[in-house]
């Protein structure tokens, strides 16, 4: 008798069930690695304004008028994308006490969504 070469039926669906399952295993983990990069990248971006505030306050005695003039006086290259909205607009400015100069004295994400932690994006 001769052996044919190819594979049967049942080796491929063996071998789909395999695949099947490791998938199942893997892409779970892909997603939850994926949303904690978004929501470290978020501290960092957040830590990383509110330094340059700090160092604003700091040289100028007052706060910014708006975000864009961290960039014009150039204590931020850019504004940075919030990594959760996917945008570089939707920052929310948290302004000063009374009677301190200016208008950001603060930075949140605009995000509405929650941290795996339970947390709002927008508290932080």
């Amino acid at each position: 008798m001769r052996r044919q070469k190819a594979f049967t039926l049942i080796e491929l669906l063996v071998v789909m069930a395999i695949i099947a399952t490791l998938m199942t295993i893997a892409v779970p983990r892909y997603f939850s690695s994926l949303e904690n990069s978004r929501e470290t990248a978020l501290r960092q971006s957040l830590s990383v304004m509110r330094e340059a505030l700090d160092h604003y306050y700091g040289d100028t005695g007052h706060y910014p008028e708006s975000l864009d003039d961290m960039v014009t006086h150039r204590y931020l290259r850019s504004l940075p994308q919030d990594p959760i909205t996917g945008r570089s607009d939707m920052w929310v400015i948290v302004p000063p006490p009374e009677g301190v100069q200016g208008s950001v004295a603060d930075i949140k994400s605009g995000s509405t969504g929650r941290a795996r932690d339970g947390s709002l994006f927008g508290q932080w």
